[in-house]
């Protein structure tokens, strides 16, 4: 990880220019799907937040890891056999190409996921 950054721009500067490109595409992704989400550093990486955390990601040497929270991971499991998963992580190899679709379809995930909570909280209100 990187020394301490205070904005997702600043955080992506701190890498080479191919990973700056595919962390932007993480990024303008996530900011298309949720423009309503708050960019944030949390725990030193970039976060979106949308009632709490949608998704965080972030560079290391080797992979990008891309965290949509463990039900993010167990609703698309079967579709994460080529990558290393842990209860709250995807890494994608660098070396590989980023599976931009399926990010895609785990935040539309991750923004149901929180829209539904949100209308179970009305309701028992």
């Amino acid at each position: 990880m990187k020394s301490k950054t205070t904005s997702i721009d600043d955080y992506i500067k701190t890498f080479p220019q191919e990973v700056q490109s595919i962390l932007n595409k993480i990024r303008h992704l996530t900011k298309e799907l949720a423009p309503e989400a708050e960019e944030a550093i949390c725990y030193g990486i970039p976060t979106f937040k949308l009632s709490g955390n949608l998704v965080h990601f972030a560079a290391y040497k080797n992979h990008i890891g891309f965290y949509p929270t463990p039900s993010g991971i167990e609703v698309f499991r079967s579709r994460l056999v080529d990558y290393k998963v842990t209860k709250g992580a995807i890494q994608f190899p660098i070396t590989a190409p980023i599976p931009y679709g399926l990010m895609k379809e785990i935040i539309v995930f991750r923004l149901s996921e929180i829209k539904l909570k949100k209308n179970e909280s009305k309701i028992r209100k």
